[in-house]
């Protein structure tokens, strides 16, 4: 019911900065928990960050705390991740997903991969040292 559009990912220097942006289809959006998670070659998907249906609430993954922050604007029907200070160990494909409350019946922004209903295709995020 909605195709998330990522965005924003590129090569950068460690030290440096992007922010992803992730568009929503369809009139829902402000329904879903907003998610990112990232995978890199050879490991499991892992959470990075997750924000709640009106931005009260959010959840980090202890290796980005402190240097990432993740958004949201309804009225745009998208999703951010400004990261900053980035390191080579965050090099990796970059989602967003979408949890539907409505769904799920969960509201948290959750960290666990299999409570999300949606998932776009993907941005490469590649740090240098």
């Amino acid at each position: 019911q909605v195709q998330l559009v990522e965005s924003g990912g590129g090569l950068v220097q460690a030290g440096g900065s992007l922010r992803l942006t992730c568009v929503a289809s369809g009139r829902t959006f402000s329904y879903y928990v907003m998610g990112w998670f990232r995978q890199a070659p050879g490991k499991e998907r892992e959470f990075v960050a997750a924000i709640s249906r009106i931005s009260t609430s959010t959840e980090y993954a202890d290796p980005v705390k402190g240097r990432f922050t993740i958004s949201r604007d309804n009225a745009k029907n998208t999703v951010y991740l400004q990261m900053n200070r980035l390191k080579p160990e965050d090099t990796a494909v970059y989602y967003c997903a979408a949890l539907d409350t409505a769904y799920s019946g969960r509201y948290y922004p959750s960290r666990d991969l299999k409570d999300y209903d949606y998932w776009g295709q993907g941005t490469q995020v590649t740090v240098s040292s």
